[in-house]
Parts: C-alpha cells; sequence; structure tokens
C-alpha cells in the first residue's frame, strides 16, 4: 500500500528544513545530492524541485516560498493581501534558519506576521500552516508541510533481522537510487532479505522487485510486506543466475540496490563479491551498494565507477554506501 510520497515536477521555489544525528550525516549529505543536487547549508536545501517531505528521514518539512522580505516587517506589510484563508484557520510557526534565532525571538516573529493575516488563529490542529524562514538575511514565508515519519511505523515487522538496515537508513539509500520517481522506472533488490528496502520502496510508490536464495528469508519478506498491506513483489532466485537485462531482451533496471550479505560466522570471499557486482553491473544502469568493508578493487573488477559515497556509523559499527554507474 503506496503512501504517495512521490516528488512532483513544479517550478515553485521551496525551502527544505533538513535535521541529522551526526552519524547520519554523511548519509543525510548524500541523499540531498541526489535528491537536489547540492548538500545542506545550515541545516536546510532551498530548491526549485518538489519533493514530499515525507519521503527523506531527514527532512522535516518543506515551506513553499510565498513572500521574501528583508525584515519580518516586510512579511507582515505582504501577508494580509497574499494570503486568503476563506474562513479556514491557520497558524505561523518559525521553522528554520541559518543564524541562530532565540525562543523568544521566534515567537516574536511568528506574532508580527499572524497579527496581519485576517482569520481566525488555531495552535493545535489548523487548516493552514505557514512557515517563516531566515537564510542568507532573507526572510522567507509561505505554506508548510509538516514530514510525516511513515519510516517509523516499518519498524514495527513482525519478521525483524538483527542485521538488517535500519528503516531510516534504507529510506535514504532508496531515494540515493532512485531519486526521481516516474511511471517508467524501475528497481531491484537481489538481495532482498526480509524486505526492509523493498518496504520503503513500496511506501514511496517506486516499483521494486526482490530476489533472495534463502527461502525463510523470502518468507519473512511475504510476511512483512502482507503486514504492511504492500504486495508480494519477492522471487526464489540467486542474482548471479538472473536472465535479466539485455540477456533476455528485457530492458535493465533503472537501479539495482545491495546491502552485501554478512553476518558473524560466515564472510563474503572477494570472488563471491565480485560475481554480486558483476552482475549487479549486468541487471541495471545504476547500482548502490551497502556494504561492511572496503570494496574498491572489486568495484573496480566489476566495471562500475564509483560517483557517491558515504559512511553510516552506529557507535563503533560501520557501513559504507556507495553509489556507482557503468564504467
Amino acid at each position: 500500500m503506496s503512501e504517495n510520497v512521490q516528488n512532483i515536477p513544479s517550478k515553485e521555489t521551496s525551502f527544505y528544513a533538513v535535521s541529522c544525528h551526526e552519524d547520519e550525516q554523511d548519509l543525510c549529505g548524500m541523499e540531498m545530492r541526489s535528491l537536489f543536487g547540492s548538500d545542506p547549508r545550515h541545516g536546510c536545501v532551498i530548491s526549485d524541485k518538489n519533493i514530499n517531505p515525507s519521503r527523506s528521514p531527514f527532512i522535516r518539512g518543506k515551506l513553499a516560498i510565498l513572500l521574501t522580505a528583508d525584515d519580518s516587517a516586510g512579511i507582515a506589510a505582504q501577508v494580509g493581501e497574499a494570503v486568503a484563508l476563506e474562513g479556514r484557520t491557520f497558524k505561523v510557526s518559525f521553522v528554520g534558519s541559518d543564524i541562530p534565532v532565540d525562543f523568544e525571538r521566534q515567537r516574536s516573529i511568528e506574532k508580527e506576521i499572524g497579527w496581519r493575516i485576517v482569520g481566525k488563529a488555531e495552535m493545535r490542529q489548523p487548516d493552514r500552516l505557514f512557515g517563516v524562514a531566515i537564510v542568507d538575511g532573507r526572510y522567507l514565508f509561505g505554506e508548510f508541510e509538516k514530514s510525516e515519519a511513515l519510516w517509523l511505523k516499518h519498524n514495527e515487522k513482525p519478521q525483524p533481522y538483527s542485521t538488517a538496515l535500519s528503516t531510516r537508513v534504507a529510506r535514504a539509500v532508496v531515494n540515493i537510487a532512485a531519486p526521481d520517481i516516474t511511471a517508467e522506472l524501475r528497481v531491484i533488490d537481489p538481495c532482498c532479505g526480509i524486505g526492509t528496502v523493498l518496504i520503503e520502496a513500496l511506501s514511496m510508490g517506486i516499483p521494486i522487485v526482490g530476489y533472495d536464495l534463502n527461502p525463510l528469508a523470502l518468507k519473512g519478506a511475504r510476511v512483512n510486506l502482507a503486514h504492511f498491506g504492500m504486495p508480494d513483489v519477492v522471487r526464489k532466485a540467486d542474482m548471479t543466475q538472473l536472465q535479466l537485462g539485455a540477456a533476455s531482451g528485457e530492458p535493465p533496471y533503472d537501479a539495482a540496490i545491495i546491502d552485501l550479505p554478512y553476518n558473524l560466522c560466515s564472510k563474503l570471499s572477494s570472488e563471491e563479491r565480485l560475481a554480486m557486482l558483476q552482475s549487479a553491473r549486468r541487471l541495471a544502469v545504476n547500482v548502490v551498494i551497502v556494504s561492511t568493508e572496503t570494496i574498491d578493487e572489486d568495484i573496480a573488477a566489476a566495471r562500475l565507477v564509483v560517483t557517491d559515497r558515504c559512511v553510516v556509523r552506529k557507535g563503533k559499527f560501520e557501513r559504507q554506501v556507495i553509489a556507482c554507474r557503468h564504467a
């Protein structure tokens, strides 16, 4: 069941409020570069690309910029004519700044602007939520859409697995692999495990299929997908034997996401890993790899080129997220 968080083409400029834990700062930057083409700056991204804020685990909300001014008084002078509530209630919230703004000043800005809007204010459940932000000395005002932490719901899987990606990391990895959602988009997870990546992709309306060699993992994936009302998109197969792409007359997938298998009891040999990477290159135009090891030599041997990368830390445990394309 898709929560319809696809991005919709737009020429409007928006302010995206961005925040993350220091352990995920690199991943946040990589996801923003994929979605917007730039790193977050002072906790925000300004872009004319219209992304539903609930797509990213790092976006707190989106301010669709309606008015700009040199100060809050300049916004207040314009807002009365710019906003027509037509009987609906409203609230004005301070949503971000690239300079420190203390709590009292934030409330003062909200009140100054709110007083000039003709209508009834409602602090708890307003019909319309407006935001104010400060960037590069300019005040920005517009409708504000809060992000919904959809990935948190997906933590409640009936079939969890200790070494699976967190839902936050999985969601960011999907966005890195498939930043632009189109009707033609096709994504594959050839080592899908219990379906963590599949669930995040499907919840964003991203068409994806999953394969795994382990029947117990596939059983868990099917249980998890069904729990969230999502279709069964998994099949049993060894990714190195999949006859997809040019070999079968089918076009390759737009992206493959591979969380390389690992656990405390076994470790992939370099030969096994290289075979998987070579298969990924055959299956998809772009490949995003998640690995606990440095695998640059294998990536090069598979004739893939690294286009971006980051490290995600959880305590002393590290994962590398590596975006690649064909050499």
